[in-house]
């Protein structure tokens, strides 16, 4: 008996150490638009003999047809495990293609779907996305933007006034939850990514920038149809939305070769902040680890520079500027509430930022001198940081901002004739929810505990901000009876359940241990404070993503793919099409 349960120990034992099969880029399952570039890679669990190896696409051997061999890596990253690797590499003929690896001991085998396009549809895509943006942020905006009465709000959200409407689903190669890096990421070359990488499949190896590439629709639409390009943001132009539309990397962190990537893909305009990572190590205020100055580099380009909401209306009017770098702040700009109305956060060291409206505006009217057409990004990026540090009424207030630019921009196609597909999506989902009222006079102490003060069903009513401006913003969001909202990760703090009036919302600071939160004593003490214990690891000081599919709307020619479920990847399909990205020249 003894001896049949060890021989049993045995086996398990050699099972589980069992080297798996290789690991095949790109992924299974993956959908390739037929003529976009992209790396071909094969990891190997081991060391192999490159003489007993055997790849083919469809029967046909690889190098016969990507039209090139490939590098084979005896030893990769130092260890005995070895690799083939292609770069730059496509495939013109649409079709399902079933790929086979041997290595003589282990064999693989999955699938891609190469697909192409019909004839372009559209002269121009405008992609804007509210980073972050979860439904609750909509319904808010909605709700202070256009009032309520009766159970009927006075009009729609110009994201929600768009004839298409589908759910995406988010999540990334290696988990459920994604972020920026990798959600944008599908959204600009149609494949899958890990958390933090963008434009990449994340290998092994420990280098961040040499991992498998996939090609961007901003350079497929400017190899292939000459088109313009912009990406507008009011985070830093760095940040994993921007980045993710030019960027290779499977670090989101890597600021200073993401500004090397922006100057070699030269977009036509670049807005929004960042500019620590621009100016060399020894300038004031650099972020740089070396002493590269790509200010001077992209004004060498040709690039003139704006770094106030007057230097930028002034270029974008001159009848001679095709191209434009926007730097307005050292790090993210500043939301709406604090630039308007607050005059809180970064407002005082920088305080000629542009709104969103306006970075629109101006790249719309540089990008359309293109007679080919252009590709514009838009990020309204800030909702998703401020959801970040549960501060509700400055994402809110973002999300109003995103809803006018998004009304410019349909504006301004209607008078053309309709020649551009306009697409709003979150790239995420935020798990926010809008759950009543929270009925409390800041102007007195309560008696009554501000958790007993939350307004639910019958007891929420509507609230009561004053009437919005022009610009759908109310004047005051310190009122009375103000919207409740909630987040359902909570990292330990102090809950106000009041606007942070003074500066945007530090819900946690540095714990006692290392790598660990703990919550800010900066609210201990605000009368009618509720301590509330989080839900999430010690390790993490502010809200986290969730998973839910986010909304995404869009008009214009090729809208009509835009319905039901999709994948985040399709949206990237969305566009491809009616760009005619894969269409016979």
């Amino acid at each position: 008996m003894i001896r049949r349960f060890a021989g049993v120990a045995v086996t398990l034992l050699v099972s589980a150490a069992a080297a798996p099969a290789q690991t095949i880029y790109p992924i299974d399952r993956a959908d390739i638009l037929a003529g976009a570039k992209f790396d071909f890679k094969v990891e190997f669990p081991d060391a192999v003999d490159p003489a007993k190896l055997k790849v083919t696409l469809n029967g046909t051997d690889y190098a016969t047809a990507f039209g090139q061999t490939g590098s084979f890596i005896a030893r990769e990253a130092g260890k005995d495990q070895s690799a083939l690797l292609l770069r730059d590499v496509a495939l013109g003929k649409p079709g399902p293609v079933s790929v086979e690896v041997s290595d003589g001991t282990r064999s693989r085998t999955l699938t891609w779907a190469v697909y192409d396009t019909p004839a372009r549809k559209a002269k121009n895509v405008i992609l804007f996305i509210g980073d972050g943006m979860s439904p609750a942020h909509r319904a808010a905006a909605r709700i202070l933007s256009r009032g309520i009465a009766e159970g009927k709000s006075f009009g729609k959200l110009a994201i929600d006034d768009m004839p298409q409407m589908a759910l995406v689903a988010t999540a990334g190669s290696d988990s459920i939850i994604t972020d920026s890096a990798n959600s944008a990421s599908a959204y600009a070359t149609g494949h899958k990514t890990a958390v933090n990488a963008m434009g990449v499949y994340a290998d092994r190896t420990p280098d961040p920038l040499d991992d498998p590439k996939v090609e961007t629709i901003v350079s497929i639409a400017k190899r292939r149809l000459g088109l313009a390009i912009g990406i507008v943001t009011n985070t830093e132009v760095e940040d994993a939305t921007p980045a993710a539309m030019i960027a290779h990397t499977r670090r989101r962190a890597a600021y200073d070769a993401i500004v090397a990537q922006f100057f070699d893909a030269r977009p036509d305009v670049l807005m929004g902040g960042g500019s620590a990572n621009f100016l060399p190590k020894s300038a004031a205020g650099s972020k740089r680890a070396d002493d590269i100055d790509y200010l001077a580099r992209f004004r060498e380009a040709g690039y003139p520079l704006a770094t106030t909401a007057g230097e930028l209306n002034a270029l974008a009017a001159k009848p001679e500027t095709k191209q434009l770098l926007g730097l307005f702040a050292a790090g993210n700009m500043d939301g709406v509430l604090d630039r308007k109305f607050l005059k809180r956060g970064g407002v005082t060291k920088f305080p000629e930022q542009p709104d969103l409206t306006e970075l629109v505006q101006a790249a719309l009217t540089i990008l359309s001198k293109n007679d080919s057409g252009f590709f514009l990004m838009v990020e309204s990026g800030l909702i998703d940081k401020y959801a970040h540090v549960l501060d509700m009424e400055r994402a809110v207030y973002d999300t109003i901002m995103l809803d006018n630019a998004v009304r410019l921009a349909k504006d301004w196609a209607k008078a053309r004739g309709d020649d551009t597909l306009i697409l709003v999506a979150a790239d995420h989902n935020h798990p926010n929810s809008l759950v009543g009222t929270i009925n409390d006079d800041m102007s007195t102490k309560p008696n009554v505990s501000l958790r007993e003060r939350v307004g639910v069903y019958e007891k929420a009513g509507f609230p009561n901000y004053p009437a919005p401006d022009a610009e759908g913003y109310p004047s005051r969001v310190d009122v009375s009876r103000r919207l409740a909202i909630f987040s359902a990760s909570l990292p330990d703090h102090y809950e106000t359940f009041r606007p942070k009036l003074d500066d945007p919302n530090e819900p946690t600071v540095k714990g006692d241990a290392p790598d660990t939160f703990k919550a800010n004593d900066k609210y201990k003490d605000v009368p009618g404070v509720v301590l509330r214990f989080g839900n999430l690891p010690a390790m993490i000081g502010a809200s986290v993503h969730s998973g839910e599919d986010v909304i995404l709307t869009a008009t214009g020619p090729g809208s009509e793919r835009v319905h039901g479920s999709m994948d985040n990847t399709e949206v990237f399909r969305v566009m491809a099409e009616a760009l005619g990205l894969g269409a016979a020249k």
